[in-house]
């Protein structure tokens, strides 16, 4: 008997033993599980449009506040461009844009495709690490479509459509890292007017629309229906994610505040302003309602959320008439979408990742949409190879909390026009004499005005860019030029091997080749944005 009660209480111990590495490995798996993450790309929403952002601002942004007030406001984040196309090549490649073979303006809703075949993209690099990808929204970085050749693809009357929309679409997201795609081709004023899933068109256009621009469109694709349509089909993805388990990424490129400016009937009005602080409104209850697509399915714990901007805001949105009412979209920025100026490319970033990120925190590092590519690798422990990320810096250090020094040793701009920039520290150097882009003066004017070639801003001081300093300090002019030069010659600005740009860096581009690039633009399908 003794030996017996001994025998059972040896069980009991092995037992409780067993039970606790049980529930140590359990919190181990836990600890390590990988995040998912939903990055939501608003399209052409100013820093100022956020009213977390700036007190002074009139558009009310409660779900874009409330997770500001749960997560951390980058107040330094940026577009590597100040414009579409090439601000969502960077954040897809971790590469700077302009290494590219697309160096100024965008591409049109029939371009072809930007991103390489064999270029590591984040989804691409997702899926290797268990990740099930999603894109839903604009694209707008080129696809090969099937060119129109029979007559029945045309309306009535005898024309023709650029395209087949019978033949499947090559080269699109989901040969770029996304198992799933739905959403649009490039910007919602660029036909084709058409919905695409997957590989496919979801309808053969009957007729022609105009939204700024004319072309092809589904009889019921409707721009006002953007916005609605693809916040439920994110809602509807993060529903059967959450059935199907496992992590998840889904990139959300919105179609809003965008041009064409359509709020829908019940955001008419709602600001007060005018259609675009409207506009604004929706893109942010379209924020809140993936917000609560992630609480009510036990989501938001394992979540990181990230919610940006491509781009400043465009002038398109009637600044005139805002800043009359006391609203700035550009904040304290000089300038707007297009710009070399910060209005151009300074944009809102917000993170949140309970548990993680800690609540109502700031962080004023100096990030670009491109860290994307080396933050994810930095959260899954992964080596990027020598051939991707080349301009990639993991901002994960900042999101924990743990960065005491500078992640980045600076950061290269590009406009509109093509023109360049570099910031390092408070230092802003600018190799054009104007803005680069659509503002006033253009590049030609201040040239007719005598402006000097570049313009070097210490932004700590002047943070609107109104006293250029090159003057006082050519020394700092020439070590940005060259560190500049360096980033353009190595094919990298991170460490690592060498590696090759897709064609020639011109960083003085002179009128005669803006010209060049422009015509050359317009016979290639690109268009300003």
């Amino acid at each position: 008997m003794p030996a017996m009660q001994t025998m059972n209480r040896l069980h009991g111990a092995i037992t409780a033993v067993l039970a606790a590495l049980l529930l140590v490995s359990a919190a181990g798996a836990i600890e390590t599980r990988k995040p998912n993450i939903v990055y939501v790309l608003a399209d052409d929403l100013g820093y100022g449009d956020v009213k977390c952002l700036n007190a002074a601002g009139k558009i009310a942004t409660p779900n874009m506040d409330r997770l500001a007030a749960d997560g951390m406001i980058f107040t330094d984040a940026h577009g590597s461009s100040a414009v579409c196309t090439p601000t969502r090549y960077s954040l897809l490649t971790g590469r700077y844009n302009w290494r590219s073979t697309l160096q100024a303006g965008v591409l049109g809703g029939y371009g072809k495709p930007l991103i390489k075949p064999d270029q590591l993209t984040v989804p691409a690099l997702l899926k290797q690490y268990g990740y099930h990808t999603a894109c839903i929204g604009k694209w707008h970085l080129g696809m090969s479509m099937a060119p129109g050749n029979r007559p029945a693809d045309g309306p009535a009357g005898g024309a023709r459509w650029p395209v087949d929309f019978s033949k499947p679409i090559q080269d699109g997201p989901v040969t770029r890292g996304f198992d799933y795609f739905y959403g649009i081709a490039a910007s919602l004023d660029m036909p084709p007017f058409v919905y695409i899933e997957n590989d496919r068109w979801t309808a053969m256009p009957t007729v022609e629309k105009t939204w700024i621009r004319k072309g092809p469109a589904a009889a019921d694709f409707e721009a006002v229906d953007v916005l609605p349509t693809l916040t439920r089909k994110a809602v509807a993805y993060l529903d059967a994610r959450a059935k199907a388990g496992g992590p998840f990424f889904l990139y959300l490129p919105l179609n809003s505040p965008h041009t064409p400016i359509v709020p829908a009937a019940e955001w008419k009005g709602k600001s007060g302003l005018n259609a675009y602080a409207d506009f604004v409104m929706e893109t942010d209850w379209a924020i809140g309602e993936v917000l609560q697509a992630l609480e009510r399915n036990d989501l938001e714990r394992s979540t990181l959320v990230i919610v940006t901007s491509d781009n400043g805001c465009s002038p398109s949105a009637n600044f005139a008439q805002l800043q009359k009412n006391g609203h700035n979209p550009s904040y304290v920025f000089r300038g707007m979408k297009s710009d070399i100026w910060d209005g151009g490319h300074h944009i809102p970033f917000i993170a949140r990742w309970p548990g993680k990120v800690a609540a109502g925190s700031k962080s004023d590092q100096l990030i670009c949409l491109g860290d994307l590519l080396a933050t994810c690798a930095d959260l899954l422990g992964a080596r990027l190879p020598a051939t991707a990320g080349e301009d990639s810096v993991s901002i994960l250090p900042a999101l924990l909390g743990k960065a005491d020094k500078p992640l980045r040793e600076a950061l290269v701009h590009h406009s509109i026009e093509g023109r360049f920039a570099i910031r390092q520290g408070n230092w802003k150097l600018e190799l054009c004499p104007g803005s680069g882009g659509w503002s006033q003066p253009g590049d030609t004017a201040a040239r007719k005005q005598g402006l000097p070639p570049v313009q070097l801003y210490d932004l700590a001081a002047d943070i609107g860019e109104t006293h250029n300093v090159q003057a006082e300090h050519p020394e700092t002019v020439e070590r940005l030029t060259r560190l500049l030069e360096k980033y353009v010659a190595d094919g990298r600005s991170t460490p690592g091997a060498r590696q090759k740009n897709d064609g020639p860096v011109d960083i003085w581009k002179k009128q005669s080749n803006e010209l060049k690039k422009a015509k050359a633009a317009k016979k290639n399908g690109l268009v300003a944005d």
